[in-house]
């Protein structure tokens, strides 16, 4: 005999939950590009009152320490550079979101956006940025590959006989 069916509905609770009303942290948003990574910069500022906690790293990647993300003491140096030669690495920190390409390209996509972060921050930085180089996209991309040949620009061995 095949069961009869009985619908059953369950009640749902409704929660109410408190939501606090803080004023949210203002920050500089800005988009670094290297080869095939990109970095999405948010550079948050330090109030005169504010401390931030001296911490391991005041910037993170991917919810990580950008030491932790970037172990390579080159690349942890390539991410910081902007800040500190502008000598303010103890006033900004920053969230930064990276997709895509190597850990290099990775580290000067985040450069360039910190770069261009700084700018919104203050344009007198500019100058400086510009100077080192910081502001200028890295154009150079994987060439591509082409009819006949084994790489872009690699040709098959070529045979007398």
């Amino acid at each position: 005999m095949p069961k009869a069916k009985t619908k059953t509905t369950k009640k749902k609770e409704v929660e109410k939950i408190e939501v606090k009303k803080e004023s949210p942290e203002r920050y500089l948003e800005a988009v670094g590009r290297r080869k095939e990574s990109v970095a999405r910069i948010r550079l948050f500022t330090k109030k005169s009152s504010d401390a931030f906690p001296e911490d391991k790293g005041l910037i993170s990647v991917n919810q990580k320490s950008y030491q932790d993300y970037f172990k390579d003491p080159f690349l942890q140096n390539t991410v910081e550079s902007p800040l500190r030669k502008l000598k303010s690495l103890d006033r900004f920190k920053g969230s930064i979101l990276v997709k895509g390409g190597g850990l290099t390209g990775q580290a000067e996509a985040s450069r360039l956006g910190i770069s261009r972060a700084l700018i919104l921050f203050d344009a007198n930085y500019r100058k400086k940025l510009k100077k080192f180089g910081y502001l200028t996209q890295d154009s150079r991309i994987k060439e591509r590959r082409k009819y006949g040949l084994k790489k872009a620009r690699k040709a098959p061995q070529w045979a007398k006989r």
